[in-house]
């Protein structure tokens, strides 16, 4: 078995509930990783809408989680472990996580969940960091990559 992302709270390639949504309390979802690859010493999360009309949005950035961590609570992104989690800029413009909130009537977006196994402890980046500085930071680092995919439409 190989590194793999999930949610108790959506299957793969099912609707991501509303309560994580814009529509409802807008909480992040439980997640849940395993097998990742021996060297590990942290992990990236992303969450990104790849169908928004201007290109891809950014909804959620999560760095120098610890190896340790096997998962992520429900709400952790919004309330619960907020602060003791290292978030980036989303493209709401906040540290944290951000629902789906595709256009009303634009269609089904897919939302992709990457989970990356790093191979340091830490980026070395403060929190509050935009997308591309922490993907600068990961380069070369990147030991593994998992993924899961929720749809939402309004």
């Amino acid at each position: 078995m190989g590194f793999r992302l999930g949610s108790q709270d959506f299957k793969e390639g099912e609707v991501i509930p509303k309560k994580f949504s814009c529509e409802g309390e807008g909480l992040s979802p439980q997640l849940v990783w395993e097998n990742p690859p021996s060297g590990t010493k942290s992990f990236v999360l992303t969450v990104e809408d790849p169908d928004a009309p201007m290109g891809t949005f950014v909804h959620w950035v999560v760095y120098d989680l610890p190896s340790n961590l096997q998962g992520l609570e429900r709400g952790a992104g919004t309330e619960g472990l907020k602060d003791s989690l290292k978030q980036g800029l989303t493209d709401f413009g906040q540290a944290r996580y951000g629902g789906p909130c595709p256009p009303k009537g634009h269609g089904r977006h897919r939302y992709v969940f990457t989970l990356r196994a790093l191979d340091v402890p830490t980026l070395g980046v403060p929190n509050g960091a935009r997308k591309n500085e922490v993907e600068r930071a990961m380069k070369g680092h990147i030991l593994a990559e998992a993924k899961t995919i929720g749809v939402y439409q309004r």
